[in-house]
């Protein structure tokens, strides 16, 4: 096997991240007292990391402001759900409204910050994260348009790469697109990236990697201000 397929293999082989990490790592980008939505996926699971000196009113699209974390055995109000239908909790204060009004919320720009989830993110920051092209299970849209659009922060939490090794941060998208020049921070499984006029800055990295090693996984060139952290979570 040649030198550079076994060093390939060993790269795709490290420890990274899990999802729940991910997700760890998101809710530390969340400001205090911010309106914040979040997408399906890891983002859904953020609400169960949030930093307690911090308050944050999470949207549901489907008609809740003031979403808690999700519901733990015992818990479960199948009248009460997110969007993913998973049983949630709710914070002192939470509201609740018929699902166009939570769709007039994202359109209207009333969100301070919306987490999605993602396919591809490009240098620019468009962001495809509703279909990939003759695979099964994807093809709806839904909210993810309005969000996107709406929001004054976008952060996306995904994977670096796809199952079989290929960058989901690229340079051009090119699976259909959500929304242009949405994106202005990627969490991934093995860095925080950040979309700037300036091109994609690598902010943080995973434990154990190194800043060479990521860009190496990465469809785009990524740009450092000084040494590049490795990630400390709680």
């Amino acid at each position: 096997m040649p030198a550079e397929t076994v060093q390939e293999k060993a790269l795709l082989e490290k420890p990274r991240l899990t999802r729940e990490q991910i997700a760890q790592l998101a809710a530390l980008e969340l400001p205090d007292g911010a309106y914040v939505n979040l997408g399906w996926g890891i983002p859904n699971l953020i609400a169960n990391y949030l930093p307690k000196e911090i308050t944050v009113y999470f949207h549901s699209e489907n008609g809740i402001l003031g979403m808690g974390r999700r519901a733990r055995p015992g818990e479960e109000d199948y009248d009460l759900v997110d969007a993913m239908k998973v049983p949630v909790t709710l914070i002192p204060g939470a509201s609740f409204f018929n699902q166009a009004d939570a769709h007039l919320m994202t359109r209207g720009g009333h969100l301070d910050v919306a987490v999605l989830g993602g396919f591809q993110v490009s240098e620019k920051g468009d962001l495809a994260n509703w279909k990939i092209p003759g695979a099964k299970g994807s093809g709806g849209i839904g909210g993810a348009m309005d969000i996107s659009a709406g929001a004054k922060k976008l952060i996306v939490c995904m994977e670096h790469i796809t199952k079989d090794g290929a960058p989901k941060i690229v340079k051009n998208c090119t699976y259909p697109l959500t929304c242009l020049e949405c994106v202005n921070t990627v969490v991934t499984d093995l860095a925080v990236v950040d979309v700037t006029p300036e091109g994609l800055v690598l902010r943080e990295i995973a434990p154990g990697w190194t800043p060479d090693e990521v860009q190496r996984l990465t469809g785009a060139p990524l740009k450092t201000k000084g040494r590049v952290p490795e990630i400390h979570l709680p």
